[in-house]
């Protein structure tokens, strides 16, 4: 069955690559969620995540060339994709229309 909507893990992850643009690896991608919302995941939990979403095709991945400096590690950067901004927008008109009404919700104006 095909995603209708995003969990709230993957939500998160979506807009942190958004958010990242062409610096979106694991590390940043943690440190975005943590520094916007005070969620700290763990670099394990980032990575099922994001490999999750690219079996789902909503992002791709690609192997930077190893660094020299700082022992030379290559690193997996991320982007989304078509089919995952289209769910990112579902996913938020989705949450949207289910907040919408709900008094106990809604921010006191006193």
């Amino acid at each position: 069955m095909p995603k209708t909507t995003l969990g709230e893990l993957e939500f998160l992850v979506l807009l942190a690559i958004l958010r990242l643009g062409d610096s979106a690896y694991g590390v940043p991608i943690a440190r975005e969620i943590d520094r916007r919302i005070g969620r700290d995941l763990s670099r394990a939990t980032i990575y099922v995540t994001l490999q999750r979403m690219e079996e789902y095709g909503l992002v791709c991945s690609e192997m930077s060339e190893p660094r020299d400096a700082g022992g030379g590690r290559a690193r997996r950067y991320y982007r989304v994709l078509d089919p995952g901004l289209e769910l990112a927008r579902r996913s938020k008109a989705a949450y949207s229309t289910m907040w919408e009404g709900l008094a106990a919700l809604e921010e006191s104006t006193s």
